[in-house]
């Protein structure tokens, strides 16, 4: 099936570009949530290094500074982490016992990175997230900072709506599933901290406007519903979910799985399309903060789509 996803699927018009720190940051980062005990078993260190957070963020950040070029590296690597216990190890196979692990990491984000140490129950996944909080705190940025907190309680919010559906086998209908697809990627907390690398983007009331925020919301689709067509041959192979956007296609519309592909594939090249029509839009009238803002949207949907080519994660 990857094969058919690589084939169908439109490539990106957009230069491809990787940071030049990519190593540097990588060793860093594993660094990082190994001495935080976010991984601890050759299982999950072999799923860590498959998926190549650094890679991902380089190529979406290619012209960060270090030190935040990092900073979006390890959020990477925790939404990966947070997701394989989830998907993989079983975290999120029911909201009951998905919840207390939410609470804790609510917990952790209704601090806003402030001083006082996380709870030393709250496990690993708090304290990497505390540490990532502290981190954006110290660029005093609040406004991107609320923007970055919010996305993750949404993020975590979501992941337990994925958890009710996996107890009670609900395969979501495809409307609901865009919309709550957005926030299960983790690609909105990713643009945040991209945002985070850059002094010039559009203040919160420019990101307001619908025409901007429009554009966000359909990058970040993109980025996940090539996700979605990428993993979709490992998740049909190893553990079948109901959470992916040829699956949802196929339950509703009960196309066999070859036409869900297509079905799929065409939604993301359609989108892709529009993607770029209102790109070239907002570029010849937006000013330079707009331009930047928007090549950084641009980096994350090429990235994405040389990333996942190459990370075995999918595989």
């Amino acid at each position: 099936m990857r094969s058919f996803a690589v084939t169908a699927l439109r490539e990106p018009p957009f230069p491809a570009r990787r940071h030049a720190a990519v190593d540097q940051v990588a060793e860093e980062s594993a660094g990082w949530a190994g001495d935080l005990g976010l991984v601890h078993t050759p299982a999950g260190l072999r799923r860590l290094r498959g998926a190549h957070p650094a890679e991902l963020a380089g190529r979406a950040c290619p012209v960060a500074p270090v030190d935040r070029l990092r900073l979006l590296t390890d959020l990477i690597t925790w939404l990966f982490v947070m997701d394989d216990a989830c998907d993989e190890d079983g975290l999120g196979a029911s909201p009951t016992r998905l919840a207390p692990t939410v609470a804790h990491l609510l917990a952790v984000l209704d601090r806003h990175g402030d001083s006082a140490p996380p709870p030393v129950t709250a496990g690993p996944l708090a304290v990497a997230l505390d540490d990532l909080c502290r981190r954006v705190r110290a660029h005093h940025r609040p406004a991107l900072l609320l923007r970055l907190v919010g996305q993750l309680r949404e993020y975590l919010l979501a992941l337990l709506w994925e958890a009710a559906n996996r107890e009670h086998r609900r395969v979501p209908g495809v409307a609901e599933y865009l919309q709550m697809r957005r926030h299960t990627g983790g690609a909105r907390p990713s643009f945040t901290l991209t945002d985070l690398a850059h002094g010039r983007l559009p203040g919160p009331d420019r990101r307001a406007d619908p025409a901007l925020a429009d554009l966000d919301a359909l990058a970040a689709d993109l980025v996940c519903w090539c996700n979605d067509l990428f993993s979709y041959g490992k998740e049909r192979s190893t553990a079948p979910d109901g959470h992916n956007l040829v699956t949802t296609i196929a339950g509703e519309t009960g196309q066999d799985e070859a036409a869900a592909l297509r079905a799929a594939a065409a939604r993301f090249n359609q989108g892709l399309s529009t993607y770029v029509e209102r790109d070239a839009a907002l570029a010849r009238a937006g000013d330079e903060s707009v331009r930047a803002f928007l090549a950084t949207r641009r980096n994350w949907i090429r990235a994405t789509y040389d990333w996942s080519l190459a990370a075995t994660r999918y595989a």
